[in-house]
């Protein structure tokens, strides 16, 4: 499904009024639908980087970036330089929420935050923000007193076992009441922590952000989930709030919800309410991923089922990446993967009819041996958004817009076609070997070079044939 916003009027609204939402129903496939945006996850760069390099981000065809957390946030004296040192700081700092304010000391300031505003509304780039709600820092002591203040007390931030670590993520009591990764869980349907959240969510999209990726949502209740009634809880009711369905004590969503991309990372187990979150925001396809990888790593299409996307909820309203910052940081799961492999992957997944593809930016200089490279917060990273293979498959899928997909794979696996319609393939190679490429498409006859190498391939009666360098891509338009 295209995504475009239409907001002429609500960019001149000054203040903000509640607004009811209609919610489409995301569970049901509508196999014609195409989706045609991207994501570059600016993933540690701070404002004026985000500013200084808008042009080239718009110019390598992507639609949105996503930046990392925003909200004051952990912030030790000497720390927050280093992605990843023991002294001077870590990535991971500004996960840990100490008030719900905009700037800190890894992004920027506020008034730094709307210059990359405007600069992204000068290149028609829509800005998502990273917010986590579900948690604040480890140490509870560092939390502001403002923020405590606003929710009634210390004592009414946090779920009844809150400052209790999670053991069994499959326990949907523990995964919605209890910290996920030691990190305190806040009692989100408490309705002051709701009215103060909101007040800054709407603060930034006065300011021009217009989505947002809620970190770890599935540790924040549906439903369907259990009541902490120790806590005075009623009705898990904060996702209702977060998107406009109710408004709290006098402050609801102040534009329309349908005008904005919002995503929540519920990472795939047992036992999550998949079904429910569906209706509220599009989801990660996090098993996806893992079979996309699984598939590089084996340097071959066969290996695994890369048509199945692993989910309940319908392909047009799911994020999708080759990695993450979790995959890349956290146990390096991705962190492995050569350029040229996340590049092969980010091509089949780009071309393909549906999903939201997020690229995760990589840092500067890293390397198979050196994982954060030159090891800077703040700093822009490696030069692969812009790799011409990149570029190319960006825009081909917003020319691809209503052309639904036919994926074509070699028996041996080594090579993928994906087809958009009769406009247009992608051609991949996921091997270390030189390929011939002989796979059914819907182009017309003739003979097409390719957008990025001008290699030619040739269609007779149906076949696409040609030659395909090891660990390549190739696109093909009409």
């Amino acid at each position: 499904m295209k995504r475009i916003l239409t907001l002429i009027a609500v960019f001149a609204i000054a203040a903000c009024a509640s607004q009811k939402s209609t919610y489409a129903d995301r569970m049901q496939h509508d196999p014609n639908s195409t989706n045609t945006e991207t994501i570059l996850h600016v993933w540690s760069w701070n404002f004026p980087t985000i500013a200084e390099n808008m042009k080239q981000i718009a110019d390598a065809g992507f639609t949105m970036i996503q930046t990392s957390p925003v909200n004051a946030c952990f912030s030790p004296e000497g720390g927050n330089i280093k992605i990843l040192d023991e002294k001077e700081g870590n990535w991971y700092h500004y996960y840990q929420p100490t008030d719900w304010t905009i700037g800190n000391n890894i992004l920027g300031t506020e008034e730094e935050m709307k210059v990359m505003l405007d600069s992204a509304k000068k290149y028609d780039i829509r800005v998502l923000v990273d917010v986590l709600p579900n948690h604040t820092g480890f140490d509870i002591d560092l939390v502001s007193d403002d923020f405590y203040a606003a929710v009634g007390g210390r004592e009414k931030m946090f779920h009844t076992k809150g400052l209790e670590g999670i053991q069994d993520y499959n326990d949907r009591t523990q995964c919605t009441h209890q910290g996920v990764g030691g990190l305190p869980d806040v009692n989100t349907e408490n309705p002051l922590f709701q009215k103060y959240y909101m007040e800054f969510v709407n603060k930034l999209i006065r300011m021009g952000v217009r989505g947002f990726r809620y970190d770890t949502a599935k540790h924040i209740g549906v439903h369907s989930d259990p009541i902490d009634t120790e806590a005075g809880v009623t009705e898990n009711d904060f996702w209702d709030v977060a998107t406009g369905r109710k408004d709290v004590l006098g402050v609801s969503l102040c534009i329309p919800y349908d005008s904005l991309f919002v995503y929540g990372e519920v990472l795939q187990d047992r036992n999550v309410p998949e079904e429910e979150y569906a209706g509220y925001f599009g989801q990660t396809a996090s098993t996806y991923g893992h079979v996309l990888r699984e598939a590089l790593w084996k340097r071959n299409a066969k290996a695994v089922n890369l048509l199945d996307w692993y989910h309940r909820a319908a392909p047009e309203y799911l994020t999708t990446w080759v990695e993450s910052h979790d995959t890349y940081c956290n146990a390096n799961e991705s962190a492995g993967l050569t350029d040229a492999q996340i590049r092969t992957g980010w091509v089949f997944l780009t071309a393909r009819q549906n999903g939201t593809p997020l690229f995760f930016s990589r840092p500067m200089n890293s390397t198979r041996d050196n994982y954060f490279g030159d090891n800077l917060l703040g700093a822009r990273g490696n030069d692969e958004f812009f790799h011409p293979e990149v570029v190319a498959v960006n825009w081909f899928r917003q020319c691809m817009d209503g052309q639904t997909e036919n994926v074509q794979i070699a028996e041996d696996g080594k090579a993928v076609a994906v087809n958009r319609g009769d406009k247009g393939a992608a051609v991949i190679n996921f091997s270390l070997d030189e390929v011939t490429v002989s796979l059914a498409t819907s182009l017309p006859d003739g003979d097409y070079q390719d957008k990025v190498y001008g290699r030619t391939f040739k269609v007779d009666n149906g076949l696409l044939t040609g030659s395909a360098a090891p660990e390549t891509t190739y696109i093909i338009c009409r």
